[in-house]
């Protein structure tokens, strides 16, 4: 029986003698919410900004009804607010033309599943990168094993960073798109977006943008970019709740729908609508979810995107110097983090990642994400795959001593550990120290 499965029984069982095989008893529970130090803001956010929770309260609460589909004052208030967060978002992302080509969706896979299979056809070729996450890959490979597509994947340097030369070498005649994750979730790598973007607007091919990770807490320019269609979702650095994302789809180009269905306008008409927004969307808005990202744009106006970043980083870079001075333990960044995101992967000799996690959540109820972060090409980059890594995520509500916690969480795992790598379990080799 492994080391995390025990340790898991042992906490979960709360009995005061603790496991068997280490000693360890459950912490008191109402100490440690108090206490909770939450660093997994790549996953989702949390908690948000307490405004966001009342917007989304009183909206819901209060106009809660169908928008688009009677014409009462609420429904009248509550598609104004809709209309007003894609107005917000379209400037937000740098977007030019129709705010109604902002579509909503349900999350960033969702858009993306629409992205790729809406512009693609039957023997087009297709770009995307070793750095992207499962919300790319697997809707290209299930195309890929169906017959309908080829796909080349562009190759990272070892900081993760993939060159617009490298799309520029893998683009042929029957290339129809390139779709780039902007920020990797695993090692915070920010991709050449406006460099990459211009390879692909010189030879008409259309260029995709899985922006999850980045919107909200790095400036995105659409228009300066070259950017054609970029995904996000709503849930993690734009504040808004789970189950909310969207789309941007610039004038001139066109995705084919994947659902049709109700849309509130011209019912009598036999057939899905092909204008924007209702193109790309069918059936009653997650309106809870947009009220969500309306108060989400209205706080990082407040705050000021540039301050939120510059917060962000500075404990990034915190916490990055604290870990890799401790011995045993593998930071999977480069020592500069200049044009990164707040994301830092690691690995602690003598554990597995996931070992490692669940010291933190039960003994300093530090929370993280340990495994391949639903990104394996990237593992697989890294060296990472069979281990996965263990990621520290920060987000605007962290602060200083959050990190001095980790830190220490950290260096405290990391001494037990010396121990075991001594007997050859799990000793990891650096591949990004430069």
């Amino acid at each position: 029986m492994s080391f995390c499965l025990l340790y898991r029984i042992a906490v979960s069982c709360g009995s005061a003698a603790g496991c068997q095989n280490c000693g360890r008893t459950r912490p008191d529970e109402s100490d440690f919410m108090e206490k909770l130090i939450y660093l997994d803001n790549a996953a989702t956010t949390f908690p948000k900004p307490p405004e966001i929770y009342d917007f989304m309260f009183n909206f819901y609460r209060n106009n809660g009804v169908n928008p688009g589909r009677t014409g009462c004052d609420l429904a009248l208030e509550a598609e104004k607010v809709i209309q007003e967060t894609r107005q917000m978002l379209t400037k937000f992302l740098g977007a030019k033309g129709d705010y109604n080509r902002l579509v909503f969706s349900c999350n960033a896979s969702d858009s993306l599943n629409t992205i790729i299979n809406g512009v693609t056809k039957k023997g087009d070729h297709v770009i995307s990168t070793v750095m992207e996450h499962n919300s790319v890959i697997r809707p290209l490979n299930h195309l890929k094993a169906d017959g309908k597509i080829t796909v080349d994947w562009a190759k990272a340097d070892k900081k993760g960073v993939v060159s617009p030369d490298e799309i520029k070498r893998l683009l042929c005649k029957n290339t129809r798109l390139v779709i780039v994750n902007h920020g990797s979730n695993v090692v915070g790598s920010i991709q050449p977006l406006k460099e990459i973007g211009a390879v692909c607007r010189g030879k008409g091919v259309l260029f995709a943008v899985d922006a999850a990770q980045t919107a909200g807490m790095v400036p995105i320019n659409m228009e300066e970019m070259n950017i054609d269609l970029l995904a996000f979702t709503g849930h993690k650095s734009l504040f808004g709740p789970m189950g909310i994302g969207g789309m941007f789809v610039r004038e001139g180009v066109d995705v084919k729908p994947l659902r049709v269905g109700g849309t509130g306008v011209h019912s009598a008409y036999p057939y899905h609508l092909e204008e924007y927004p209702w193109r790309l969307e069918c059936g009653t808005p997650n309106l809870v979810g947009i009220a969500g990202l309306h108060a989400g744009q209205k706080w990082i106006a407040k705050q000021g995107l540039d301050n939120i970043r510059k917060h962000e980083m500075q404990l990034a870079r915190k916490l990055a110097d604290g870990i890799r001075e401790i011995k045993g333990v593998v930071v999977y960044c480069p020592k500069d983090l200049a044009n990164r995101l707040p994301v830092i992967s690691f690995n602690v000799d003598g554990f597995e990642s996931a070992d490692v996690g669940t010291q933190l959540d039960v003994d300093y109820n530090v929370v993280t994400r340990t495994g391949l972060h639903c990104a394996p090409k990237v593992h697989e980059h890294f060296g990472t795959i069979k281990a996965g890594t263990v990621r520290f995520s920060i987000g605007p509500l962290n602060n200083d001593k959050d990190i001095d916690t980790a830190i220490t969480a950290v260096r405290d795992i990391a001494k037990s550990g010396v121990e075991r790598a001594g007997k050859n379990k799990m000793v990891y080799e650096p591949c990004l120290e430069s």
